[in-house]
């Protein structure tokens, strides 16, 4: 073995850099995890929206509270798949010049827009949204609606959670742009 492929079997399998690829295997499977489990709820939200249209159009009746539900689910699955939606790379973006650079390029680029923006932005919606949802719950809100559903302080809480794992998963991309720009490879998935 020759003796930059020895130093460089060393550096790959340092404690920090096993400690960066198990930390990004353990926030890709949470986010994995709670992607699949949000991703039920869109199921729920379709019945639940078939329900609605039917007791509207067909019996000529309408529930505050369904509608209510709709909604609520909505802004779950907004919040709580964020996250998930980042990991899989399918969030929207303008992508004229990113696919065109090398892998390198790309790992820059992902670093600085997690370390410049994602990280300050999620941080500053969870900070600012804490009052907000704290205050919600110390009145234990519900829907002024009458017929409207009760514990609305449940779902304002989905602001902070929703950002946080956001966060979680911008965390393990940065550290997937971090090994790759020092060479390592490439982290191998879930």
């Amino acid at each position: 073995m020759s003796r930059s492929r020895f130093l460089s079997s060393i550096i790959v399998n340092s404690y920090p850099m096993r400690l960066i690829r198990a930390s990004i295997r353990a926030i890709d499977l949470f986010t994995l995890w709670t992607g699949r489990v949000v991703s039920w709820l869109a199921l729920f939200l379709v019945l639940v929206v078939v329900y609605d249209v039917f007791t509207r159009y067909v019996l000529s009746s309408s529930s505050v509270g369904v509608q209510e539900l709709e909604w609520h689910l909505f802004a779950l699955i907004f919040l709580l798949s964020a996250g998930w939606t980042l990991q899989q790379d399918k969030h929207v973006r303008v992508d004229v010049f990113y696919c065109r650079l090398s892998v390198r390029h790309k790992a820059l680029i992902n670093l600085a827009g997690g370390l410049l923006f994602l990280i300050p932005f999620s941080v500053t919606v969870i900070i600012s949204s804490w009052p907000f949802v704290s205050n919600s719950f110390a009145v234990m809100e519900s829907s002024p609606d009458p017929g409207g559903l009760p514990w609305r302080f449940l779902i304002k809480a989905a602001i902070p959670t929703g950002f946080f794992l956001l966060l979680l998963q911008g965390i393990s991309g940065i550290l997937r742009s971090v090994l790759t720009l020092s060479g390592q490879p490439q982290h191998s998935g879930i």
